[in-house]
């Protein structure tokens, strides 16, 4: 009798093994996600911060895009890390030199969590003010959203009250590549940050 509760003993075992990997993978970040959110999961429960919770957060799809100097992003771009994205001109104009100058140093700020960051700028056209980037910026990875790849990853961010191009919004996209937030051109440069420090701290993936 044991003889033949053994395959389906194994297979269960299997099963266990499956869903308690699954469980250290997204557990923590639906942890992060209920401790700062709050049961509504509309707004951090602090009030303080001014970005915008993405409900539901959106998928982004895994796309291929072309570097300004010709050569390919992976196809996991946005995911592993937490990313702080910008989509923009390529001229860069002063919102976008904000933006960049803001992302640098909230990723600065967070010291030991920094490499559990990366910055991406998507670029719209009019690709590029190099020199600026590479002084100014060269951790900054910088792709262009042009062709099929870039226009079906664009079509995944909200628009709000002008296109998302012109919107002069910062984007944050989780390590599994869901577009979860966003921060107007009002929000306080503390914000960013202050928002990181607790992610990065309720979360361990990425």
């Amino acid at each position: 009798m044991s003889t033949l509760q053994d395959p389906q003993h194994a297979r269960n075992r299997g099963r266990r093994q499956l869903v308690a990997l699954a469980a250290l993978f997204f557990v923590p970040l639906a942890i992060a996600f209920w401790l700062y959110y709050g049961a509504s999961g509309s707004h951090p429960v602090s009030g303080t911060n001014k970005g915008e919770l993405i409900v539901p957060a959106r998928p982004l799809p895994a796309v291929v895009l072309i570097r300004p100097d010709g050569s390919s992003t992976d196809a996991q771009l946005l995911r592993a890390k937490w990313t702080m994205l910008f989509i923009g001109d390529g001229r860069c104009d002063e919102r976008c030199r904000k933006v960049l100058y803001l992302t640098r140093q909230s990723r600065l700020a967070l010291n030991k969590d920094m490499d559990r960051l990366q910055r991406v700028f998507l670029v719209t056209g009019d690709c590029c003010d190099h020199a600026y980037l590479a002084s100014e910026h060269p951790d900054l990875v910088v792709a262009l959203l042009d062709g099929p790849a870039g226009a079906s990853l664009l079509a995944q961010f909200p628009a709000y009250d002008q296109p998302t191009g012109a919107s002069g919004r910062i984007f944050l996209v989780d390590p599994l590549g869901n577009l979860m937030m966003s921060y107007p051109p009002g929000a306080p440069d503390k914000a960013l940050l202050a928002d990181l420090e607790k992610l990065l701290r309720l979360s361990h993936i990425g």
